[in-house]
């Protein structure tokens, strides 16, 4: 389960995606690795205290917040982008802040890690109680590995994608961020028509 959800493309692989155009491994790591780890070990507790009264529709009331920040973020990159070089961004510490800060909110804001938490997770706790919470250890352990093992190779492959052809990589700073936009714009429309 782990494995799949960081294979599939999400805000952090785009952002992430965004730090390598700048040849900003390390970064683009800590923005895979980071913000989930705070988000998910908040939710953890949340969930291992307060699962009972967490409203079900969370999911789709953060994916409004989500949408907005996601289209703030791409908007306020791609504006940076026109009116700086390629080095000036490299060394700009505002987008490097703005990243992070996307990052932690795209997770935070991500209808998948609610649905995740309220529906997988959260039962997976109670058993935990029931049973002992070492029989519970396997699942998440297992899911933590297979998450940021398969995130760092998707930003990975799609780097190493793009390097083999050079007007393509030239161009990966405003395709991930025209990515995010449109990742934005389809949480907002699948929150106002999903329901």
């Amino acid at each position: 389960m782990g494995i799949v959800g960081g294979l599939i493309p999400s805000p952090l692989h785009f952002i992430a995606l965004t730090q390598v155009a700048l040849n900003r491994w390390v970064r683009a790591i800590g923005i895979l690795l980071g913000p989930p780890l705070v988000v998910d070990g908040i939710l953890l507790v949340a969930t291992f205290f307060f699962y009972q009264i967490i409203p079900h529709r969370i999911a789709h009331d953060v994916a409004y917040v989500g949408g907005v920040a996601l289209i703030g973020f791409a908007t306020y990159a791609l504006l940076e982008m026109r009116r700086k070089s390629a080095e000036d961004m490299a060394k700009s510490g505002t987008l490097t802040y703005a990243s992070v800060t996307a990052a932690t909110l795209a997770e935070v804001t991500a209808p998948g890690t609610w649905i995740y938490w309220l529906t997988i997770a959260g039962p997976i706790l109670a058993e935990g109680r029931q049973h002992g919470y070492w029989h519970i250890v396997p699942f998440f352990a297992g899911g933590l590995i297979g998450y940021y093992g398969a995130a760092i190779f998707s930003v990975w492959v799609m780097a190493w994608g793009a390097s083999l052809h050079q007007k393509f990589k030239q161009s990966l700073f405003l395709i991930a961020n025209l990515l995010l936009l449109l990742l934005g714009i389809s949480y907002l429309a699948r929150a106002w028509f999903g329901g």
